[in-house]
């Protein structure tokens, strides 16, 4: 008999997922462990597994289409069975469109006229190119809307990270043609206000609400220590010289992060309303931006590894996290957060604590500044660091001890290397 196939929980913070892609279409043989689509979830894109038999009589999502978990997205059977009975079983909520964004014109809001000499504009259609679409870089959503409206890869510039060609390329783009098809001429006085509508993708409106919740919900207070990192960069620069692997600065904070949690365990807690969870093993969130939001992948048991360890992991972590590669493994059971905003030269902010963490550490920039050692004024390379902590588990003396251990053992980091 014929069954319906539902949209999966992929992730523990899922509540709706897209089909990026479908992989099979009505009429074709599939069997277990067949991947019948691509799903857009919060976190990444997954593959959706087929775990029946069958012909695939029905598909009743169209690429692109967001729909909530549980709700009926194709059917499978034998061919000729009678499958719409099914469907009219009772529902859930209907499967809502994503509506492509465009970039238009205020045309309500037309503004008076600027008092410059006209101006004539001509548009002409730029000549088609011919290179190979396997080697342009683009978003697995994007490649699926290029494919479907018939668009060469070749002929778009990308807006996302390095060029990267995304969804927003190429929403505002006839089927068939990446190009203006003729020639337009404007003349007059054509400036105007404009704006562009992105549609918030799943991942977004996880971290708005999760975000949100944690915000509202655990009440925040910030500590901010500043730290020589002198004796880090020192340590870093001869341990890359040797060649055999390559550490960051980050990788020390995680490293000594983990140290300093299993000195101070109630930094590495967890408040679950009627009791307190004190975490004895460290798993550290490292945040990476991705390029619709946010991910945090965890490194496991951080305070039995070694620095060539961390640093391979999060690396790994990092280049997983952009080609939407991550598990749900990877990003689960989280005990503490670091967030680094460093690299971007960024001197000091605030991180809102991750769920379920007590605490989370925003990382500045290290930047060399003057200070005064034993009564003289000397160049030092000094790092802030801020942590925002859940005062329903940490007070103020306990997060202050958490820091001073950090400090001492970056500014002495021998003792986390050995």
């Amino acid at each position: 008999m014929a069954v319906v196939i539902r949209m999966p929980k992929m992730s523990d913070t899922m509540t709706e997922g897209v089909i990026v892609a479908w992989n099979k279409k009505e009429g074709d043989s599939v069997k277990v462990g067949d991947i019948l689509a691509d799903v857009e979830t919060d976190k990444a894109t997954m593959e959706l597994e087929n775990f029946e038999k069958g012909t695939l009589l029905h598909i009743g999502i169209k690429a692109g289409q967001a729909v909530p978990i549980d709700a009926i997205i194709a059917v499978i059977g034998e061919p000729g069975e009678d499958w719409k009975a099914l469907l009219d079983a009772p529902k859930t909520e209907a499967p809502k469109e994503t509506t492509p964004a465009a970039v238009t014109p205020a045309a309500t809001n037309t503004p008076a006229a600027i008092s410059t000499p006209a101006t004539q504009i001509t548009v002409v259609a730029a000549p088609a190119q011919t290179a190979d679409e396997s080697r342009i870089k683009a978003s697995p959503l994007a490649k699926s809307i290029a494919k479907e409206k018939g668009i060469a890869l070749t002929q778009i510039t990308g807006s996302g990270e390095n060029g990267r060609i995304v969804k927003r390329d190429l929403e505002n783009i006839q089927s068939g043609s990446s190009t203006p098809s003729k020639q337009i001429t404007v003349t007059g006085n054509f400036m105007a206000e404009s704006y562009e509508e992105i549609p918030v993708s799943q991942m977004r409106k996880t971290i708005a609400r999760r975000l949100l919740e944690s915000k509202n919900g655990a009440p925040h207070f910030y500590l901010t220590i500043d730290i020589n990192m002198d004796k880090v960069l020192e340590s870093r620069k001869s341990i890359n010289a040797n060649g055999e692997f390559k550490i960051s600065v980050n990788d020390f904070i995680v490293k000594a992060s983990a140290e300093a949690l299993t000195r101070h365990p109630m930094v590495n807690s967890s408040w679950l309303g009627d009791k307190i969870r004190v975490n004895h093993h460290v798993n550290i969130g490292i945040a990476v931006a991705v390029e619709d939001g946010l991910l945090v992948p965890v490194v496991r048991f951080a305070n039995g590894k070694k620095l060539s360890q961390i640093s391979k992991e999060v690396k790994e972590f990092a280049q997983k996290a952009k080609d939407k590669k991550l598990q749900p493994s990877d990003w689960e059971g989280n005990t503490f957060s670091i967030s680094n905003l460093g690299m971007f030269g960024i001197e000091e902010f605030t991180a809102i604590i991750n769920p379920p963490d007590a605490c989370i550490l925003a990382v500045g920039a290290t930047r060399e500044t003057v200070i005064v050692s034993n009564g003289a004024f000397k160049a030092a390379n000094m790092m802030k660091v801020t942590m925002s902590c859940d005062h329903r588990v940490v007070d103020g003396a306990t997060g202050a001890a958490f820091l001073k251990t950090l400090k001492e053992l970056l500014e002495d980091p021998i003792r986390i290397i050995l």
